[in-house]
């Protein structure tokens, strides 16, 4: 069954599933500054949209866009910056 999770005051939405071989969630974020801890591996893909991303241990931003793929590594945290509707699917593991 499906797993509805909001964040941050209702500016991130996701919708947790699991795909033939991971667990998943697709979701949303309005413009803001986020920042989120992982407890297992993610791959995030942006679907729409796009994002600046400070992985964990980098002092520097990068900038992902629709098709663009980041990894970040279990039991981290990292930021983002949204300026625009944006959004993503996560696969976990």
């Amino acid at each position: 069954m499906f797993k509805v999770n909001e964040y941050f005051d209702g500016k991130v939405k996701s919708i947790g599933f699991t795909t033939s071989t991971l667990p998943a969630t697709v979701g949303v974020m309005a413009p803001g500054a986020y920042t989120f801890n992982t407890a297992q591996k993610e791959a995030v893909t942006i679907v729409s949209g796009a994002m600046d991303i400070q992985l964990p241990g980098n002092d520097d931003w990068n900038h992902y866009s629709a098709g663009d793929t980041f990894k970040v590594p279990a039991n981290s945290a990292f930021n983002l910056k949204i300026s625009e509707d944006t959004a993503y699917l996560c696969l976990y593991g």
